[in-house]
């Protein structure tokens, strides 16, 4: 029996319900498994890297948090305020600022990787094809070293994370939680990932530490790939809709984007970080908010790897924005600009030149093959 509400259009996404262990013992599902998936399933060899061995990424290595910015000021929004600036303007005080909000968006990452972490399990418990079962277990091993990986990252550097955001907690806790696939899918495999996507890229072109940059990469090497499965699904699955579920979907999407562009990065989310420096944290997100419009998120838009950016990019080239909701996306992006740039994604590059690193260690005593990404 499928899951409730799951809109299936291709048999290598039915699904049943999570309970429904005796639908895997059938015999004839034994017999069949689609080939879907082979390409990235096998490629998981090229981009294999092992955060607890130093000879693909050592923790130990130093960074100056005391004396030297993470990120750049102008990624620090708050800074870019008068009454933020001007009380923080003793300089070790303003880098420990900027470094512990940085400890926030890295927070936000590793509870992402969390997240993605349980949802790939989860998807294991429903999806009958074997061959979408086996790339689901595929990806939960690989979101688990990200989860390790930015544990470490953060001990390093910080010693503890911070809580989840409300807005982040609650988008994780539905998807996850969610009987339909297609949530799941488009809100980790699509929404989430695209989002850490434009995240990590930004954070890729930017950060100072090396060690935080080499961090950045090779999680790409995985996690561009766990957007192909999403596009699989997409290409697979919206051709196929009626138009009740294509709005089921399309309404459910733009929801998603939503509560995340006013909300994820929202000054409300970092209070208690204002208090902790004697800021009068209504006061700093008043100032904000006067900062920011729709001429200003439009603005940050038309940089290449700025987050909501690729998420609208990631639903466009899905087939899921359509009339019914193009004009709400298009107050904070061209939407032909985008559609005209193609199906290479913000990362991709950075990626594929990850995985000829780690290619290079795994492979030392054979000719390396240039992978790429691209998924059929």
């Amino acid at each position: 029996m499928a899951a409730d509400g799951n809109i299936t259009k291709d048999i290598i996404y039915e699904a049943v319900a999570p309970d429904d262990f005796e639908a895997m013992l059938d015999l004839d599902r034994y017999g069949a498994r689609s080939t879907a998936f082979d390409k990235i399933i096998s490629a998981t060899h090229d981009h294999f890297w092992d955060p607890l061995d130093k000879k693909y990424i050592d923790f130990d290595e130093p960074f100056d948090m005391e004396n030297e910015m993470l990120l750049p000021e102008d990624m620090i929004v708050s800074l870019s305020t008068d009454y933020v600036s001007n009380h923080l303007s003793d300089w070790k005080t303003r880098v420990r600022f900027a470094n512990q909000s940085a400890l926030r968006s890295f927070s936000s990452i590793l509870h992402g990787e969390q997240g993605a972490l349980n949802l790939s399990a989860s998807l294991c418990h429903v999806l009958l094809d074997q061959g979408a079962q086996e790339y689901a277990a595929n990806q939960t091993r690989e979101e688990a070293r990200h989860v390790t990986a930015f544990a470490k990252y953060i001990k390093a550097r910080w010693g503890r994370p911070v809580e989840a955001g409300p807005t982040l907690k609650a988008l994780l806790i539905d998807i996850i939680g969610s009987p339909e696939v297609y949530k799941k899918i488009i809100g980790m495999q699509m929404l989430v990932e695209g989002l850490a996507m434009g995240a990590f890229a930004t954070f890729f072109n930017n950060i100072r530490d090396p060690l935080g940059k080499k961090l950045m990469q090779l999680v790409m090497t995985d996690e561009a790939f766990h957007h192909k499965f999403g596009k699989i699904w997409a290409d697979r699955t919206i051709p196929h809709l009626s138009e009740a579920e294509h709005e089921i979907i399309e309404t459910w999407a733009a929801h998603c984007f939503q509560t995340l562009l006013f909300n994820l990065v929202a000054p409300t989310q970092q209070r208690d970080l204002y208090e902790e420096f004697g800021l009068d944290p209504d006061r700093v997100i008043a100032e904000m908010a006067a900062n920011m419009s729709d001429e200003t998120r439009r603005e940050a838009m038309k940089e290449q790897s700025n987050i909501f950016r690729v998420l609208v990019k990631t639903l466009l080239n899905a087939g899921i924005i359509t009339d019914r909701t193009r004009a709400f996306y298009a107050i904070y992006v061209d939407l032909d600009e985008l559609k005209a740039e193609g199906d290479r994604m913000v990362g991709d590059d950075i990626a594929e030149e990850g995985i000829a690193y780690l290619q290079e260690i795994n492979f030392k005593d054979r000719v390396a093959q240039a992978v790429k990404i691209a998924a059929e």
